[in-house]
């Protein structure tokens, strides 16, 4: 029998800026020309961050590492739209995010190139470590959204996931809590329309993504997740709604990953480059430019002058994560247990007189 799709939910997608650089002006939020800026800037540092990755990555010099290239509308406008107070909680493909709410850009080079240390969030700053199993980190995000609800903080959790994840338990579980308890939370979905190689049609029968968050009782919309001006729009009014009491809210930011899953990745053993190519023409920094041209926030000058200070601030930031030089091995032992066990310490006793460090 010939496949059947039930689309009987009415879920439209936000639109803001198109991709020659045109606004709907009635729906335009407030941003100054700075922050719009700010926010172009923030793309071309996530941008060029992902690409020194891929490039230490090849050279042995970082681990497995997981390309945002495409996705730096979604992550930079979204973070632009949270507050340091608000918690965060990203999965292994927020970077963009990362480096947009002022985490240290070294510490993101230790944790890629092995080094746990990288993942303990400074101060001032309410950043969970990455969460690479999918999912998982979901329920943890609607813990933290309850705990803020009695308390009775006037703060948001915003979690990160992609279309991947809608197909865990750990994302029903969460969206039943969240919507039984009504908690302050933000879902964002970067709905990269691929799995890894499994692409969304075989992750779901639903038209959108977006629509799954009414079985839950809370609101779910769909944006163009390249438009940084549709995503930013949805993300500060979700967490507006959920500082006031008015409950969750699940974002789809319906976008594209240009590069691979990940460096241990061929992508083009399933997705057609026809499909690739089309949307490298949809790019959102190319997009945000456009629109900047337009409204006169753009020069050639301004554009080398940012491109120099971004790949200064990157070289800084990973020769300051070389000079931290590796943790010691015997770190291994050391966050297991509050008190070693017999079998550790014994494990430790014979590492360290083998000469382990």
């Amino acid at each position: 029998m010939p496949e059947k799709r039930i689309e009987s939910f009415d879920v439209k997608r936000l639109e803001i800026l198109d991709e020659e650089g045109s606004v709907d002006k009635t729906l335009m939020p407030a941003l100054s020309g700075e922050e719009i800026k700010s926010i172009y800037e923030m793309m071309l540092l996530s941008r060029a961050f992902d690409e020194r990755a891929l490039s230490l990555q090849r050279e042995g010099r970082l681990g497995t590492y997981a390309s945002i290239r495409g996705q730096e509308a979604a992550q930079v406008a979204s973070a632009f739209a949270a507050e340091k107070s608000d918690w965060i909680f990203p999965s292994f493909r927020e970077t963009g995010v990362q480096i947009a709410l002022g985490y240290p850009i070294y510490m993101l080079f230790q944790y890629w190139s092995g080094d746990e240390r990288g993942m303990k969030c400074p101060d001032g700053l309410n950043v969970f470590p990455i969460c690479v199993p999918v999912g998982t980190h979901l329920p943890h995000a609607v813990g933290a959204a309850i705990a803020m609800k009695i308390r009775k903080e006037k703060k948001a959790a915003i979690a990160y996931f992609g279309d991947g994840a809608t197909s865990k338990g750990d994302f029903h579980e969460a969206f039943n809590l969240a919507g039984v308890f009504s908690a302050p939370a933000v879902f964002i979905c970067q709905n990269n329309q691929y799995a890894i190689s499994v692409p969304l049609s075989r992750q779901t029968a639903s038209s959108t993504l977006a629509q799954k968050a009414i079985a839950y009782g809370f609101t779910g919309l769909q944006v163009d997740g390249n438009d940084v001006f549709a995503v930013y729009k949805a993300a500060r009014e979700a967490m507006e709604k959920a500082k006031q009491g008015g409950g969750p809210s699940f974002i789809e930011c319906f976008t594209y990953r240009l590069a691979d899953h990940t460096t241990a990745d061929d992508s083009t053993r399933y997705r057609p480059v026809e499909e690739v190519e089309k949307w490298r023409g949809r790019d959102p920094v190319k997009r945000l430019r456009l629109y900047m041209e337009k409204e006169g926030l753009f020069s050639e000058e301004f554009q080398r002058h940012l491109e120099e200070k971004v790949q200064k601030t990157i070289e800084e930031a990973f020769r300051k994560m070389e000079e931290i030089g590796h943790p010691p091995l015997s770190g291994m032992f050391a966050y297991t247990f509050k008190k070693p066990s017999p079998m550790e310490a014994q494990q430790m006793k014979e590492f360290l007189s083998d000469g382990g460090g």
